[in-house]
Order: structure tokens, then C-alpha cells, then sequence
């Protein structure tokens, strides 16, 4: 009798405890449910919170926290060029994120570092090969004023010089990359044919404690002409990266009336197209040439990426820069492709644009 008496008084204690720490874990659940809440303005009307407070507040009691969302930070490029050919592509790929640009510059201008075979450049790349920890090894930059503090993403674009990172952007690293420490950094290598693993391990050296991208973007003189979709595809592997909404599509009206769709291509001479529509529509007047295209001056200059082409009924080009050209035959020349018209017979392109007919006004919008 007495030991049951034990085991009963035991047992009650037992549940009186178990309600208590119950009783005590749901108020501590009730003050982390509505804290969560309040921060981010989740409460209702009723005084209730959602369900994903309560799950988020169990994960946590359960040491499971919730994945950081990837940081899409402000970005920085940073480039050296000396051929132009970097400047090229740091500027289609400001047509493409949004970022502060700084570029590296000699301190002494108007040197020709390709000049009696390569003289300077080979002697600045092995002063640096030589001594890399030395800040005497560096050739001289101007200065430059960058609070690092206020970017998360840096993206880095230099040439190659004899496999080696150009020297003057390794001096710029030299000089900047601790301050670069725990950002996420991307690099871009432009070279004649040379593989890039000895500009990567350069950057690396100049910016040891960086988060480097897996993938850098080697573009060189096989596939330049692709740089664009290059760097789309590029960047599409960045997750830190914030990728600008591209228009895809280009209005049309012929005469205050007919309305044409064009599927636009995706090039730095388009993008420059549509940051223009973005501020107001282009209205031209075109006319007849050669009896197979419209062609008008836009009234003002866009970039190119001329490319030699055969060009088909529909086509949209642009032509030396600042004149728009609309095909309703074919012709071969160089230019700057914009885009195509959709959904017309040969015949339906022919009337909306009164081929032959005249003088046409054009108004091109974005929508």
C-alpha cells in the first residue's frame, strides 16, 4: 500500500511538472510569436500571428534557424584597359546591373608599354613576379577615393598581360584588396588567346580573404563578338549579382496608325535604344532606299556592335549609329542589329510600311 501511494504522489508530481514547463514553454512561445510579429508588422486585425511565426519560433527552439537569403548588396566594378577592349565590356555590363564604376589609371600618361617589343609591360609584370610582396615592385596609379564599406559585390575586369594580371590592376589590388576582405568578388579577364588561371591566382594573392565567384568570365578574341550573352550567362551564375529587367519588345506606329511589334535583339546598341524610350518615345521620318528598306535619322547617336550581316525582310537595324533602318527586302553591309517585326506576311510588311510609297513618320516606344 505504501509503495503504491509512492509511486501515485510521484506520478502527480511528475504531471504537475510537466504542465508547468508547458505552461512556461507556450508563454515563451507567445512573446517570441508576437516580438516576431510586431518586427515585421505581421500581427492581424484579430491580434493573431500567421502560421509561419509559429514555425519560424519552433525552429529556432529547435536550434534549426532560418538560411540567410543571399545579399544582393550594392556593387562596385573596378577596371584597367588599356587597348579599349575591357572598357567595352564594362560598359555593356553597366547596360546590365546597376554599379559604381572606378577606373584604374596610370599615374604617368602616354605610355606605349607594347612599345621595342613589349619592353615596359614585360618589366613591370617581372618586377612584380620578383618581389610581389613589395610595394616598390608596383608601378604607380592615380589615386582613388572608395569607401569599400558601402559594397558587398565587387567585380573586377582587367587584361591579360604575358599570363599575368596587367600590372597596373595589380597595383590597384595591391593597394585596395584588404579593404576588400569578406566581399564577394567577381573577375573578368580579357586576353588576345592566353588562358587566365595565372590572373585568377594573381587576384586571389591581392585579395586573400575575398569570396570569389566560382566561374570567371574569360573573354578573348574567339568569342568577343558574343560578349553580351556572355556576360548575361555570366552573371545569371552570380547570385550576389541583381540582374536589370530587360525589355524585350519594341513598339512601332506607322503614321499615327498601324501598330508593328518587333522582338528586340540583345546587344549594348539595344539597350542604349531602350534607356532612351524609357525617357519618352522617338518619332522619325524614314523613306525608301534601294527598294528594299526604310531608313531615318534618329536625331541622335546610340553605340554600335556593327557586325557584317545579310539582312532579311523585318530585320530592325541601326546604321553608322544614328540612323534606323526597317527591311522589307535584304541587303549586306555592316551594322548594329535592334530587332525583328513579328507576324507579318512579306506582303502585310510591305503595306504597314507603304514600301515604295514615300515619306513615312515613325514613333518607336516601349509600349
Amino acid at each position: 500500500m505504501i509503495v503504491i501511494l509512492r509511486q501515485t504522489i510521484k506520478q502527480t508530481n511528475e504531471h504537475i511538472m510537466t504542465k508547468k514547463i508547458l505552461s512556461l514553454t507556450l508563454m515563451v512561445l507567445s512573446v517570441l510569436l508576437t516580438a516576431s510579429a510586431q518586427k515585421r508588422g505581421d500581427i492581424n486585425g484579430d491580434n493573431t500571428v500567421d502560421v509561419s511565426d509559429v514555425n519560424e519560433v519552433i525552429n529556432i527552439m529547435l536550434g534549426k534557424a532560418p538560411a540567410d537569403p543571399v545579399s544582393q548588396g550594392r556593387t562596385l566594378i573596378a577596371y584597367y584597359s588599356y587597348t579599349g577592349n575591357v572598357k567595352t565590356i564594362v560598359n555593356e555590363l553597366t547596360t546590365m546591373i546597376d554599379a559604381d564604376v572606378v577606373e584604374v589609371q596610370p599615374a604617368e600618361e602616354g605610355l606605349q608599354y607594347e612599345a621595342n617589343n613589349y619592353a615596359i609591360g614585360s618589366a613591370l609584370i617581372s618586377a612584380i613576379r620578383e618581389n610581389p610582396d613589395d610595394p616598390a615592385s608596383y608601378p604607380a596609379i592615380k589615386p582613388t577615393r572608395i569607401d569599400y564599406s558601402q559594397y558587398d559585390n565587387i567585380i573586377v575586369a582587367a587584361p591579360l598581360w604575358w599570363s599575368q594580371m596587367a600590372a597596373l590592376m595589380q597595383t590597384f589590388l595591391f593597394e585596395n584588396g584588404h579593404q576588400m576582405a569578406g566581399k564577394n568578388i567577381a573577375l573578368i579577364v580579357s586576353s588576345a588567346s592566353s588562358g587566365i588561371s595565372s590572373v585568377i591566382a594573381d587576384a586571389k594573392r591581392l585579395i586573400p580573404s575575398g569570396n570569389f565567384a566560382d566561374q570567371a568570365l574569360w573573354i578573348n578574341n574567339s568569342n568577343r563578338s558574343n560578349t553580351s550573352s556572355l556576360l548575361t550567362d555570366w552573371l545569371a551564375s552570380l547570385p550576389f549579382i541583381n540582374v536589370k529587367d530587360m525589355t524585350t519588345k519594341l513598339y512601332l506606329t506607322i503614321d499615327g496608325g498601324t501598330r508593328l511589334t518587333a522582338t528586340l535583339a540583345d546587344n549594348v546598341s539595344t539597350k542604349a535604344l531602350v534607356e532612351a524610350l524609357q525617357e519618352s518615345p522617338i518619332t522619325y521620318q524614314a523613306h525608301d532606299y534601294g527598294n528594299f528598306e526604310k531608313v531615318g535619322a534618329l536625331g541622335r547617336s546610340f553605340t554600335t556592335c556593327d557586325e557584317y550581316t545579310t539582312t532579311e525582310p523585318g530585320d530592325i537595324m541601326l546604321y553608322q549609329g544614328n540612323n534606323l533602318v526597317i527591311f522589307y527586302g535584304t541587303n549586306s553591309w555592316e551594322y548594329s542589329p535592334i530587332g525583328k517585326i513579328e507576324g507579318l506576311t512579306l506582303d502585310q510588311l510591305k503595306q504597314a510600311l507603304k514600301a515604295g510609297q514615300g515619306n513615312i513618320n515613325i514613333t518607336l516606344s516601349l509600349d
